[in-house]
């Protein structure tokens, strides 16, 4: 991506994460990588988590992967080499499979082992207009290095009373990683997912998150929806899977929501030293 001058733009790094599971979080991650795909953006998907979730949900086989984001972190491999293109779904990705559970291990004794995923996308400046990095729901290593590579993080949530006490915690968590470790580190926004408007608790914690974060909550909400739910089934993400389904839609329309939000942010968080100060 360049600009009028010719220089080459930063791509825009988002962690999607919450340290609750079952949240909706790889259907989130996969799902907006293929709506950015489908209006025009390059996209890489990081799968961070060892389960490898992202990476089969993006049409791409974990069990075949010659390289993975395993051998990036242990800087066995660029990510040049270790991404492959899922001609389904139209975007990169960088898979994870079983074998990245002992990369926690390994990288516990290496240097600069929080930032391994950042040098690493350094490397790969100007290939990409979004990176979207789907972490494991706990803080781990690994978490970490999502969180130090990222400019922002995406939050998917739920609209149930628990769920704001996750918030709770993983705002703590971004706060921390903004102050020792990546002071470009701020929450991108929250966005409601599996969202049923005719539940009336989920409206009024709706409610309250917008009392509560203001802008910081996407205005596009995800809805329960039974295709996006399926699609992961057939490898998929639902957008690719259905684009007709509503939860489809949705998402595509939160990808265009993205596409602004990312164009309106600083080249540098650091003057936005207030990052979640609403919370």
């Amino acid at each position: 991506m360049h600009d009028r001058g010719g220089n080459i733009l930063m791509a825009k790094i988002f962690c999607v994460a919450n340290q609750k599971g079952g949240v909706g979080k790889t259907t989130t991650a996969v799902n907006l990588a293929a709506g950015l795909a489908r209006i025009g953006q390059r996209v890489l998907m990081v799968d961070l988590d060892p389960q490898g979730n992202a990476t089969m949900g993006s049409g791409v086989d974990k069990r075949q992967l010659a390289l993975s984001v395993y051998d990036v972190l242990l800087e066995e491999a660029s990510i040049k080499e270790a991404a492959v293109l899922s001609d389904k779904c139209g975007y990169w990705v960088l898979g994870a499979n079983r074998e990245l559970a002992g990369a926690e291990v390994e990288l516990v004794t290496l240097e600069h082992r929080e930032k391994r995923l950042k040098a690493a996308l350094l490397q790969a400046e100007g290939d990409f207009d979004f990176v979207l990095i789907d972490c494991p729901p706990s803080l781990n290593m690994l978490t970490l290095n999502g969180l130090c590579a990222a400019h922002g993080v995406i939050v998917p949530m739920q609209c149930e009373y628990f769920a704001l006490e996750g918030l709770t915690d993983l705002v703590n968590t971004i706060k921390q990683v903004h102050a020792n470790l990546n002071a470009d580190l701020q929450i991108i926004g929250l966005l409601r997912v599996m969202f049923d408007p005719r539940i009336t608790l989920q409206q009024q914690v709706s409610d309250q998150l917008k009392d509560h974060f203001g802008d910081k909550v996407f205005h596009t909400m995800i809805p329960r929806n039974v295709r996006l739910a399926e699609a992961p089934s057939y490898g998929l993400p639902g957008v690719v899977f259905d684009p007709s389904a509503k939860g489809s839609q949705a998402f595509v329309e939160f990808a265009q929501e993205m596409v602004v939000r990312a164009q309106r942010m600083p080249t540098t968080a650091k003057s936005e030293a207030k990052l979640a100060s609403s919370a």
